[in-house]
């Protein structure tokens, strides 16, 4: 993996390569004895072989489970209630 890490960092480095077609990097690569995933990504343009070899999961969100409230709800789970709000009977004025 660190090799691959390494080639795509050259890649990243030599404007030579980063905009080389798809044929002639995939041609450096080999000769490079880049990993069959590295390859592949270059000569589909699909990353997600490449992913897994890099160990890539992607993030899974749980849109049921939040942690956050909702704006009109206060900080005791109340909705309406905020305890900074004073009612407006008791207003001195």
């Amino acid at each position: 993996m660190s090799d691959t890490i390494d080639l795509l960092e050259s890649i990243g480095k030599n404007a030579a390569l980063r905009h080389a077609s798809a044929e002639e990097l995939a041609e450096v690569l080999s000769e490079a004895n880049a990993s069959e995933a590295l390859l592949a990504a270059v000569k589909q343009g699909d990353s997600s072989l490449l992913s897994a070899e890099l160990g890539h999961h992607p993030l899974r969100v749980n849109h049921d489970a939040h942690t956050g409230g909702h704006e009109d709800e206060s900080p005791d789970g109340e909705p309406g209630e905020d305890p900074g709000d004073v009612p407006a009977d008791s207003q001195l004025g």
